[in-house]
């Protein structure tokens, strides 16, 4: 039979109820025999003291009879009537008193008798006294039958006070007896209810508390985190066998958290925790935890993986900035160095257009001077091929310079969208990094700043170059024009013949195109000045660009490495 905690403490403290209530119904049974014992006992004394005043009474009644006999006088019948009715009392209350007793009720019979015999000899031994006198009452007296009556009386009363006294002295025995049991029945009883309570309180403490207070080592240890401590199996089906298996079954659990804590500690997130049911509010939330750790590792995993690539991509896209960048540095020097070789080109053909055209007015007023100076004007005119053939080839290289120019400003133009295109994205993987990228955003913003300044400077420049390009137009037109004018002097100079008025015509109108020419040549310095500053602007923000690719490719490796050292944390949990 298996008891729980409740059944044994129930037993033991029944089994010492059962013994108090054992003890208490002995003693209380002993207590009334003992006072039933007592009862008789004062019943028996009252039997006696009743036959006792009986016989004192019979006394009285003789003793006043005879006072009476001998003085005549009725004062001393006063004893005798005061015993007539204490011996009616008393033999009525003997009787009452003896009812139980057949044997005393016959010898009460007898005694009434007696006693009824004996007060008519008193009565009749009065009546003689008073009726007779003293002798005959004496003669009655002498004749010793009342003597005999009253010896009968003491013999029967002695009977009876012998058999009360029997029945008093086993009545006692009884009483003796049964307070000797009452004793010894609490005595023994209350030994053996302490013995009894001890063994079981021994035995419930052994059983109950035993176990308990190893428990409670256990659940110290526990509290205090040391989770190395064994609790065996029991056996039992009680509630302290049930509290063993409890902390057993909480202890492993604890050690198998801490176990998969240890792991996740250690990177290894493939560890899962199971619940011991609904209500495990520890278990749920350390698997609740786990599942969410692991889902935020894999999250930066991949973000880190995205971070590492996009930073790549980054690193390899500031890299080809900063080529192109160096690039672009390169070939606007180029042209600022051609820009430069063509201003001084315009400037010397400038110069050529103010030679030529001093020579044309300085012509036109020597053709006024006679055929003389034709072959002066032969020679002026053969200089002034020169110099147009001069100034249409610097026209041709201008021409073909300015092409260059254009071709170069349509690089940097693309350079200017490729910067502004790469800062956008830039922009975007600066603000998905969040708050790391907010230095490469910063950088982003310049790069994205510097792309609008190369693309305003690339549009003045081209703005500049087209007027270059039509300036340089008219002046090559002006030039074919001065060369076919040259050329038609020539042929009138060679023609030596032709009308001074004819040759003051053709110089007025060389003189013209001079001034042309000249004024073509100052607007094409100043638009070479224009495209000259220009490109050193060009310059200027082309080597910013570089210094600007250079630190956003810094940037991109720092975000890189970043994004790496990012991987390389992530990836030690295994999930």
């Amino acid at each position: 039979m298996k008891w729980n905690v409740g059944t044994k403490i129930a037993v033991g403290f029944g089994l010492a109820l059962t013994i108090l209530v054992a003890i208490g119904i002995i003693s209380y049974r002993n207590t009334l025999k003992l006072t039933a014992t007592a009862t008789w006992v004062n019943h028996t004394h009252q039997v006696l003291q009743t036959l006792e005043s009986l016989l004192s009474a019979v006394k009285d009644a003789e003793t006043g009879q005879r006072g009476f006999i001998i003085t005549g006088e009725d004062r001393y019948l006063e004893p005798y009537r005061s015993a007539q009715n204490e011996i009616e009392q008393d033999r009525k209350s003997a009787r009452t008193l003896t009812s139980d007793n057949p044997a005393q009720q016959r010898r009460l019979d007898q005694l009434d008798a007696l006693l009824a015999t004996r007060l008519t000899e008193l009565q009749e031994v009065i009546g003689v006294r008073k009726n007779q006198g003293f002798d005959p009452a004496l003669q009655i007296v002498i004749s010793d039958r009342g003597k005999k009556t009253m010896d009968e009386i003491r013999k029967l009363i002695d009977e009876m006070e012998g058999d009360e006294n029997a029945l008093l002295a086993t009545r006692t025995t009884d009483a003796e007896a049964s307070t000797k049991m009452a004793e010894s029945s609490i005595i023994f009883g209350t030994l053996a209810a302490f013995l009894i309570l001890g063994i079981a309180g021994l035995v419930l403490t052994r059983n109950i508390a035993g176990p308990l207070q190893d428990l409670t080592t256990v659940a110290n240890r526990i509290t205090v985190g040391d989770l190395s401590v064994k609790v065996a199996t029991s056996e039992r089906s009680d509630e302290v066998g049930q509290l063993t298996n409890a902390f057993n079954r909480m202890a492993q659990a604890l050690r198998t958290m801490a176990g998969v804590a240890e792991q996740i500690a250690a990177g290894d997130l493939r560890s899962t925790i199971q619940p011991q049911s609904a209500d495990d509010l520890l278990g749920n939330a350390f698997a609740r935890m786990s599942t969410n750790l692991r889902d935020q590792i894999r999250s930066l995993l991949e973000g880190a993986n995205v971070l590492s690539s996009s930073a790549s991509e980054i690193v390899a896209s500031t890299a080809q900035l900063a080529s192109g960048a160096s690039e672009s540095a390169t070939a606007v020097s180029e042209t600022t160095t051609t820009v430069e070789e063509v201003r001084q080109t315009a400037q010397l053909s400038s110069e050529k257009a103010r030679g030529v055209s001093d020579a044309a007015q300085r012509a036109a007023q020597t053709s006024q001077g006679g055929r003389k100076s034709t072959e002066d004007v032969a020679t002026g005119m053969t200089r002034i091929r020169q110099q147009m053939d001069s100034i249409g080839g610097s026209m041709v290289r201008l021409s073909e310079q300015s092409q260059t120019i254009g071709q170069i400003i349509a690089t940097v133009e693309d350079l200017a969208a490729q910067s502004n295109l790469l800062a956008v994205n830039a922009a975007i993987e600066a603000a998905k990094a969040g708050e790391h990228g907010r230095g490469f955003n910063v950088v982003a913003q310049e790069v994205k700043s510097l792309a609008e300044q190369s693309r305003q400077a690339t549009n003045q420049v081209r703005s500049i170059l087209g007027e270059i390009q039509k300036a340089t137009t008219a002046a090559v037109m002006a030039t074919e024009q001065g060369n076919k004018a040259v050329e038609a002097g020539t042929r009138q100079t060679e023609v030596a013949g032709e009308s001074i008025q004819t040759l003051n015509s053709t110089v007025s109108e060389a003189a013209q195109m001079a001034t042309q020419i000249a004024a073509s040549s100052q607007q094409q310095l100043v638009g070479m000045d224009q495209v000259a500053l220009a490109m050193e602007n060009i310059k200027q923000a082309s080597t910013q660009n570089v210094a600007s690719a250079k630190q956003l490719e810094t940037a991109a490796r720092s975000l890189s490495d970043l994004g790496q050292r990012l991987k390389q944390m992530v990836e030690r949990y295994q999930i």
